[in-house]
């Protein structure tokens, strides 16, 4: 399936790894890999996650902090967000 990150998901993970390089720019290069290989995985397989809390999504436990929520459409995997475990979601 066809992988496509959504700008606000984008913005998220920009915004994250910014966060995190300020105190330790190795786990931040360590944590956008997950990011990058978990959603690979879910453009694979993308049953593979489970539902998501909002209809129509999965979610990806990238770390114990952070989701990535993302939905499928037809032959593509989109990537919505990726939230702190603590943000509300929806």
């Amino acid at each position: 399936m066809r992988l496509v990150w959504r700008e606000m998901a984008r913005n998220d993970r920009l915004r994250i790894m910014d966060h995190i390089a300020q105190a330790n720019p190795k786990a931040a290069i360590s944590l956008d890999e997950s990011f990058a290989e978990k959603a690979k995985r879910a453009a694979q397989a993308p049953s593979i996650y489970k539902p998501g809390r909002y209809p129509g999504t999965r979610e990806i436990v990238i770390h114990p902090n952070y989701v990535m929520i993302y939905r499928v459409l037809g032959d593509t995997v989109e990537i919505v967000r990726i939230l702190h475990a603590r943000q509300q979601w929806p």
